[in-house]
């Protein structure tokens, strides 16, 4: 699913949420246990039976059709349960209640290890889903593939990559940067050239910050069972904050929210001129900023050394069985149709996903899409070249939705007082070593 603005759900529900997760990992779960094998989703598909499926991907109705077609017993019911946030405390309170999750439901990347932890998810390598693991890109296995188990199918994936304003950029003499120092130097000849203008927009975002600090080699959170370490100050992490506070204490972001009018706005008229971010972009500025159609081109993002390719995800998600599934084979048959078939990951596609299957990213049809928007450039043959470049080794928190809701009030402070990101980062790790202690985690701060 393409990223949005993601809703800060209120402190005190998140609280509720991750003791919740506590609370089920040293229970146990009270649900079903699954236990079943390759033959018992054959079985099961072809015996039929219902499901309920959360989603809020805009290609969910179509997908539940044609699966209903292809599996004429089977009959899913589709309910749409809000966008992220607003779905997953839903799904932790019916977790928590003992009934009422789905079969089914889409969890996004840095959410997963929140409901892996609480053994709430169904582990699909018991089908013999691992094998299915050359299908995608390691970036989006390896946020599925958790502590040795599986627990949920890739859906689509969002390597990052630099947008950029070529009108922009050859109207002001710029450079497309290759390395982040080029990118600073651009930032400042920019502004100084059209004080209107920026190079990019960056308010302060958690998921933004996550994936920047993955790009640049950080590994801040470790997680083994209940034990966490956080450090906010490694060297990707100090990499990043260094950087990109360059930017924030000279005033050199736009002041624009994102996914706003007003920046809506700007991308269009150029006066922002670049983008980090997901290869999920495309279908956004291209539904939202339609008068830039023509000035935009997309590189490969800029790297530290200049030389070496190497990016992050920013965004996308999974689908996973809930283990409260009282037909957990069926779900398992549906998950797999859903994130391997071609007929539903060209349904997918059609909505303005970016894929995660590596069959797809290889396609020729794929690589030869030719966007007006975009100058007619093949678009996604540097998408796909970043989807291979993707650094492993990243994880999330296991309570990284909390995380996330208190970043204004720690990183965002340090972007809006114009000042130095490691303050800003050493004042989120305090907070979240002091919640994780508070919910029952040992958290460690390095």
């Amino acid at each position: 699913m393409h990223k949005r603005l993601r809703t800060i759900v209120a402190a005190a529900v998140t609280t509720v949420a991750v003791t919740a997760a506590l609370a089920g990992c040293s229970s146990g779960s009270t649900s079903s246990s699954g236990g079943g094998n390759a033959d018992a989703v054959t079985a099961a598909l072809k015996k039929g039976g219902s499901l309920t499926y959360w989603s809020w991907t805009p290609s969910g109705a179509a997908q539940v059709k044609a699966f209903e077609k292809a599996y004429p017993k089977v009959k899913v019911k589709l309910v749409n349960a809000g966008t992220g946030n607003d779905e997953y405390t839903k799904l932790q309170n019916a977790i928590k209640a003992g009934s009422g999750a789905p079969d089914v439901a889409q969890i996004e990347y840095y959410a997963m290890p929140q409901f892996a932890l609480a053994g709430s998810l169904s582990d699909l390598s018991q089908y013999g889903f691992d094998s299915l693991k050359s299908k995608y890109t390691s970036g989006t296995w390896g946020s599925v593939d958790l502590d040795g188990k599986l627990y949920g199918l890739p859906q689509d994936s969002g390597p990052m990559a630099m947008f950029y304003n070529k009108t922009v950029f050859d109207k002001y003499g710029l450079s497309v940067p290759k390395t982040w120092d080029e990118y600073l130097a651009d930032a400042k000849k920019l502004h100084a050239a059209n004080p209107d203008a920026y190079l990019t927009s960056d308010t302060g975002d958690a998921g933004f910050t996550t994936s920047m600090i993955w790009q640049a080699g950080g590994t801040p959170f470790k997680t083994d069972g209940t034990k966490v370490t956080v450090n906010l100050q490694d060297a990707g992490s100090k990499k990043w904050a260094d950087t990109w506070s360059t930017l924030v204490e000279n005033k050199l972001l736009a002041p624009t929210p994102g996914f706003t009018d007003d920046w809506y706005k700007q991308l269009a008229n150029g006066d922002i001129a670049t983008q980090i971010t997901g290869a999920w972009f495309p279908g956004v500025i291209e539904s939202g900023a339609k008068a830039g159609s023509g000035d935009w081109r997309v590189a490969p993002i800029p790297t530290y050394d200049g030389t070496t390719a190497v990016t992050a995800e920013n965004g996308g998600g999974a689908q996973a069985v809930l283990k409260q599934s009282k037909n957990q084979a069926l779900a398992a048959g549906f998950v797999k149709w859903l994130n391997s078939s071609t007929e539903s990951v060209d349904t997918f596609l059609a909505s303005g996903g970016f894929p995660s299957t590596t069959s797809t990213l290889k396609s020729s049809d794929f690589l030869a899409t030719k966007p007006d928007y975009f100058g007619q450039q093949d678009i996604n043959t540097v998408l796909a070249g970043a989807s291979d470049s993707v650094k492993s080794g990243w994880s999330y928190l296991p309570f990284q939705v909390y995380a996330n809701s208190i970043y204004a009030d720690t990183v965002g402070q340090s972007y809006q007082n114009n000042g130095d990101l490691n303050a800003g980062l050493k004042a989120w790790q305090a907070a979240i070593v002091k919640y994780g202690n508070q919910q029952g985690f040992t958290v460690t701060s390095k």
